[in-house]
């Protein structure tokens, strides 16, 4: 097996013949990947269960469709998006001449994949990185070593081997791999683990798309329908059994409110997951042992009092959908990403409040802000920042190919899905072919200078004609 320079020398000897710079051949290794995901299907889900114990309706929707959904958009679009973009600003003096921006792929880019989404969080990037004509070396996660393993025996299957390598192992080869020399590096997972990319990245110079997390909130303020709230604020909240990074960390509401809410979660639960989750099909598990030690610490070590779950189990690595109050600002639970399905409250006593509190935090991922009245949730729109924004819904937002995904500050840098992520991996390169006419005005800039010559320039530069 070749080594992991060999491969990247080989994916940059590919890329310097200019094999993946053509249309046709980005469009046929998309529609592989299309083959690959819609042919495996069932493969697929069962690594899924093996690795998470997914349901079968989370995988096919969060890792499964979402992809099918990017690769549909990009398919359909990759040609309007490798158009030379000639809509540009030009004054006199450039009246004559061809401006035009192109976008040209990086090269040889990396992609790090993370565990709670193994197929998606590699796929999606993927999608991005061939629309925009890059090769691609991928790492999957290894703690999902069934999803890590159908994806180094299906790709090389399905995609252009000269072009994409998986490279599979820990965190030994990841530091290895991270030595050599990328175009671009796309990075999926925490941030202790994001600041040893940036430090790796550093002495190439190489520029990086980071996609973390953080303790995304969700806001309940105002006139709301209880029962629709805790409906959506569970299934965004529990899902993938609380392990994603823009699932709502905790919730800020007024004690009225939070008094409304609870017996509304206890019946969401019930009518979800029946009286004991752990038992039934559409519960998923916390990845690893050592992920479950560290949600079971956390829960021990909080000074909130649990009102709703608490259970766990080591054997199967099961918690049950957990809610807490009381949860002081200092707690245990609110000092880092929880990352599982453990939901404290806390309460604030007015808007002005909770903005001041979200803004106090690191900026989140995503924030979501539920209430009827719509000058509360563009209140929270124009006082705060995060990575993305929903109203009266959590998670929902990430899956439209249209729509940006990325953090901001500790949450991360860059973004993708869709347009997005083809920007991500290409080289916007500004393009201008002069004309020999209007030499007159050109003549201006010329020596000897004048201040004569000087004013007629300054007033050439300033007339713009588009």
């Amino acid at each position: 097996m070749a080594n992991q320079s060999e491969v990247i020398d080989r994916l940059r000897a590919t890329f310097r013949s200019g094999m993946t710079i053509p249309e046709q051949f980005r469009m046929n290794q998309l529609q592989k990947l299309l083959s690959l995901v819609e042919e495996n299907e069932q493969l697929i889900i069962d690594a899924l269960h093996k690795d998470l114990h997914k349901p079968k309706f989370e995988s096919v929707l969060s890792e499964i469709q979402i992809t099918l959904n990017d690769l549909y958009f990009a398919i359909e679009n990759l040609r309007t998006w490798m158009q030379p973009e000639y809509n540009i600003g030009k004054n006199l003096a450039t009246r004559m001449d061809e401006c035009f921006i192109r976008r040209e792929p990086l090269g040889v880019v990396l992609i790090i994949g993370a565990w709670n989404y193994p197929l998606h969080l590699i796929l999606l990037p993927l999608v991005a990185a061939i629309a925009a004509g890059n090769c691609v070396i991928l790492k999957p996660s290894e703690i999902c070593q069934a999803t890590e393993q159908l994806l180094a025996e299906l790709i090389p299957k399905y995609l252009s081997q000269d072009c994409y390598a998986v490279l599979c192992g820990g965190a030994e080869e990841t530091k290895s791999l991270l030595k050599n020399r990328f175009d671009h590096i796309f990075y999926t997972g925490s941030q202790a683990v994001a600041r040893s990319i940036l430090l790796a990245a550093a002495p190439h110079l190489t520029p990086v798309t980071l996609e973390l997390g953080g303790k995304s909130p969700c806001f309940i303020y105002g006139r709301i329908d209880i029962q629709k709230a805790a409906r959506r604020l569970c299934w965004s909240k529990f899902f993938n059994t609380g392990q994603s990074c823009v699932a709502p960390d905790y919730v800020l509401c007024t004690v009225e409110t939070r008094d409304a809410l609870l017996p509304a979660i206890q019946e969401t639960l019930l009518s979800f997951y029946g009286s004991d989750p752990g038992e039934g099909p559409d519960m998923g598990r916390i990845v690893t042992l050592r992920h479950w030690r560290r949600l079971v610490d956390m829960l021990r070590k909080s000074k909130g009092k649990v009102v709703i779950g608490g259970d766990s189990r080591e054997e199967d690595k099961y918690i049950a959908p957990t809610v807490l109050v009381d949860v002081p600002e200092a707690d245990s639970l609110m000092q880092e990403e929880i990352f599982g399905p453990i939901l404290p409250i806390l309460t604030i006593e007015s808007l002005e409040e909770g903005i001041d509190y979200i803004n106090r935090q690191e900026k989140p991922l995503a924030l979501y802000v539920f209430s009827d009245e719509s000058s509360v949730v563009s209140t929270v729109l124009n006082n705060t920042s995060s990575g993305g924004f929903c109203g009266n819904d959590g998670i929902v937002h990430m899956a439209l190919p249209g729509l940006p995904f990325g953090g901001v500050g500790a949450s991360g840098m860059g973004s993708y899905h869709g347009r997005w992520g083809f920007e991500t991996f290409s080289h916007r390169r500004s393009c201008m072919n002069r004309s020999w006419l209007l030499e007159m005005v050109n003549v201006l800039r010329y020596p000897p200078y004048s201040e004569y010559n000087l004013g007629w320039l300054r007033w050439c530069c300033r007339c713009q004609w588009l």
